[in-house]
């Protein structure tokens, strides 16, 4: 660690800055506050732009959709008490509560929250396919029957608490796309009024409603406290006062924080901090026990390396890894298992299968053969590519966020040894996320974390009709059979079916290599042990509305 009377310092001008900032809104003092970090800061409020995970966290806290997910990946209910979906599989009818209300905002009657209706998902669920919005969920709805015997919308409100949404064909996992925060509710009087500017003033129906953000220092939200939902014996719900994120950068100033009692909690172990809390088996080190906890649990997160493969595109047109045998090559040469053990305290596991990640229903090791550490086979193939021991091929450029730096390095060295020359690039998180959107870097490092539990959700990343930026093809993979196949299996209502196609579907994307897989993760968090009820699943989504401070 640096110079620790630096990092003190810092950290006082930080609480410093904070709290001349909470000043200025509602005293929380005396109140239970659930504190935590978001070092690559949070962009948006606005739901319909809740593609990262930073900017979904802060959203689950201040919106709700007509489903949701519980820890266990099952499908229950939220504004929703009851669905129905139709023989055919293509109508899904949703019955609302009636008592559900939006926080309170000067543009409702009195400033006080109105009740929730049918009319405002229809309202909500029409901006994310807005092409003037420009949502980075459009693709969530790509199934829509825009019908002309309702005026050519594929969303109905039969009245104030029902809702109909009409698909072109079956899509089994339809129901779990609607837990995503795209599909959130919110009122079209707040959100015409504001505008553009509704990203930074949210209105929703969550168990938090927003009070401040001061951009780049802190965001606060108070509790709600005419939430509708309630826990098992009926008390309302949340039992917290009020969340409060701020956005240190510093991993290290983030990590001393938490120690000190500043924060609640640290979710992950990509930090500079991991060689100070775990040991080499990736427990927490015997100083640290009975003081903090920690928790784990299997992560749908598969990490990889990305390759543009489109040959249209001006960043593709001069790279050596427009050729596939280069991109096998990559991928047989390296070591994953060490990677993990070494670099990662034996945290997750390795990718030797497909793009799949371990803990999907559809995961099998068995039938879907990835790759593994083969440096001769890398060798052949930079033979019969026409580059003998790496002689005459270009100079690869990975790029890469400050998190992922020894990942990339420990791949550069290994690849090395077989005359694969890499060079690491390093850049900020937000430039990187919106050079790889922009398809402006032919080789990047990247990560997707399943919005729903089915295996739709990574193999959509290779549909031909998702290129980013309208869809998350951030490789511009595009292969007929796969395209086919991918179709076929949005309409197989069979459970085992489906699951056989997209097992052929991985296939294909281990033959073709646009990604180079690295390890499928694990959700880690450090939890002060004053607080309880936090929870932890497969998805590493933060839901704050039962947790306990003590």
């Amino acid at each position: 660690m640096r110079n620790i009377s630096l990092i003190l310092l810092a950290s006082v001008t930080l609480i410093f800055v904070s709290c001349e900032n909470a000043n200025n809104s509602e005293s929380l003092a005396n109140k239970k506050i659930f504190r935590y970090n978001e070092s690559a800061g949070v962009t948006s409020l606005d739901p319909a732009f809740s593609r990262n995970i930073e900017n979904i966290w802060a959203c689950n806290q201040l919106y709700n959709g007509l489903v949701q997910m519980d820890n266990k990946l099952n499908i229950i209910p939220c504004i929703a008490n009851q669905w129905e979906i139709s023989e055919d599989g293509k109508v899904y009818t949703f019955f609302l509560k009636n008592n559900v209300k939006f926080h309170d905002h000067e543009k409702f009657k009195d400033g006080k929250g109105r009740n929730v209706t049918a009319h405002d998902f229809v309202y909500s669920f029409n901006r994310i396919i807005d092409s003037k919005v420009a949502s980075p969920g459009a693709w969530i709805f790509n199934n829509l029957d825009f019908l002309e015997e309702n005026n050519f919308s594929p969303f109905e409100a039969v009245n104030d608490t029902t809702l109909k949404i009409y698909l072109n064909q079956p899509f089994p996992p339809f129901l779990g796309i609607l837990t995503m925060q795209y599909c959130s509710v919110v009122p079209h009087e707040v959100v015409e009024y504001y505008k553009n500017d509704y990203s930074s003033n949210p209105v929703g129906t969550g168990p938090f409603k927003f009070k401040m953000w001061d951009e780049g220092n802190k965001m606060v939200f108070l509790k709600n406290d005419n939430y509708f939902e309630k826990d098992s014996v009926g008390n309302s719900l949340p039992y917290i006062d009020a969340i409060a994120i701020t956005f240190i950068k510093d991993e290290e100033i983030e990590f001393l924080k938490f120690l000190n009692g500043d924060l609640d909690f640290v979710s992950g172990r990509e930090g500079s901090y991991k060689e100070e809390i775990f040991t080499a088996k990736g427990e927490l080190k015997e100083k640290y026990k009975g003081k903090i906890h920690m928790m784990t649990n299997p992560y749908l997160n598969t990490e990889y390396l990305g390759i543009l493969v489109d040959d249209n595109l001006e960043v593709v047109k001069n790279s050596p890894l427009r050729k596939k045998m280069i991109r096998q090559a990559i991928n047989y040469g390296f070591n994953r298992e060490q990677m993990i053990s070494y670099l990662r305290k034996d945290i997750g596991t390795p990718a030797n299968s497909g793009f799949i990640p371990k803990g999907m229903p559809s995961f099998d090791e068995n039938n879907v053969k990835g790759y593994t550490y083969n440096p001769e086979k890398a060798k052949e193939l930079l033979y019969s590519a026409g580059f003998p021991n790496g002689k005459g091929l270009p100079e690869i450029t990975i790029y890469t966020t400050a998190g992922y730096v020894d990942l990339c390095e420990f791949i550069q060295h290994q690849l090395g040894e077989i005359g694969i020359k890499l060079k690491v690039d390093i850049l900020p998180a937000t430039t990187h996320r919106e050079l790889v959107a922009r398809s402006e870097l032919n080789f990047f490092r990247k990560s997707w974390i399943a919005d729903y539990p089915d295996a739709e959700n990574y193999l959509a990343l290779f549909y031909s009709k998702n290129f980013t930026p309208h869809g998350p093809n951030y490789t511009h993979f595009k292969n007929f059979e796969f395209d086919k196949l991918y179709e076929k299996s949005q309409t197989e209502i069979n459970d085992s079916i489906r699951f056989h196609l997209y097992q052929e579907m991985d296939k294909i994307l281990i033959e073709e290599a646009p990604v180079v897989i690295l390890y499928y993760d694990e959700v880690v968090r450090l939890v002060q042990n004053n607080v309880s009820e936090l929870g932890i699943n497969p998805i590493n989504m933060l839901s704050l509305k039962q947790v306990k401070i003590n």
